[in-house]
């Protein structure tokens, strides 16, 4: 390789990373402002009571080291709180059947719109996706009313199958677009060998549509997991059933004397899902994109 192709080579690598650094720099600085409030909240976790009240979390970094900052009462308190820990277990129970649930019919439904033939399959898709953009307020009512009726009001059930209802139109969607876009070929491989629908769906699909289904997951977890309304509505504030946001608005109490309390609480109920998505996140966007071009 000559002189000329190597100094042009070098060349070439110095424009490209100063092409890239604007863009480097604009997203770590994107990040950083993005995690600027949870790290204050971080901080002022530990803070105690009269350091919350009284000045910012940014006040203590001048004297850092200093032990008379710093506590680890609010965990403690927040942790021993009568009815935290069931709320948390809870939560745990009303979560993995809500995601469970719309993931299984879902991805039935799904395999039958992409890849089975039948009368009025599109104008039935478009129904179900047209569902995405009915507001969740405006159904709690009827569905209230409908729980009443059946003595489901109070019960892990109802909240079940709301959740299910409401992310259902999405997971479809979702699911349908990724297996419409996987190769032809195999399933009509698949169908020459003998194999019926079910075996096509159950040894095929399924473990190609590894990705989205983790992609709906990590969704559905954390709509769940963070949701207040439906959970108030259907549970209630009853202690024996009530989830970990309800929870955590009754944990400062009724006139706010206890609101100290609330980031350390914040923190225990970020825990699980923050592990939920760094767990599946290499999953996440090889799920949302893969189903985008048909191909």
């Amino acid at each position: 390789m000559t002189t000329a192709a190597i100094t042009g080579t070098k060349s070439t690598g110095l424009a490209r990373i100063f092409e890239r650094w604007p863009v480097k720099t604009a997203v770590w600085l994107i990040a950083i402002l993005w995690t600027i409030p949870s790290f204050g909240l971080l901080i002022t976790s530990f803070r105690p009571r009269d350091d919350i009240r009284g000045s910012g979390w940014w006040t203590v970094f001048p004297d850092v080291w200093d032990k008379a900052h710093w506590t680890l009462s609010n965990y403690q308190t927040v942790l021993s709180t009568g009815g935290f820990a069931n709320a948390f277990l809870n939560s745990l129970a009303v979560t993995i059947p809500a995601v469970v649930i719309p993931i299984t019919i879902a991805a039935f439904a799904a395999y039958g719109f992409a890849w089975m033939d039948f009368p009025g399959r599109h104008v039935l898709f478009a129904l179900v996706v047209g569902l995405m953009v009915v507001p969740l307020q405006m159904a709690l009512i009827p569905i209230l009313r409908l729980y009443t009726r059946f003595d489901l009001v109070g019960s892990f059930p109802a909240v079940w199958l709301a959740h299910a209802g409401f992310g259902l139109p999405l997971a479809v969607y979702l699911l349908r677009n990724y297996m419409g876009s996987l190769p032809s070929s195999v399933i009509e491989s698949a169908q020459i060998d003998g194999a019926d629908h079910f075996t096509i769906f159950w040894r095929l699909i399924l473990p190609l549509s590894v990705p989205v289904l983790a992609s709906f997951a990590i969704f559905q977890f954390l709509w769940v997991w963070n949701d207040f309304l439906v959970a108030l509505v259907f549970l209630g504030l009853e202690p024996r059933s009530q989830v970990l946001t309800v929870a955590l608005a009754n944990l400062a109490g009724n006139r706010g004397e206890a609101e100290h309390l609330l980031p350390a609480a914040a923190f225990v109920s970020m825990v699980l899902p923050m592990v939920v998505f760094l767990s599946l996140q290499r999953y996440f966007v090889r799920g949302l994109t893969a189903g985008s071009v048909k191909g």
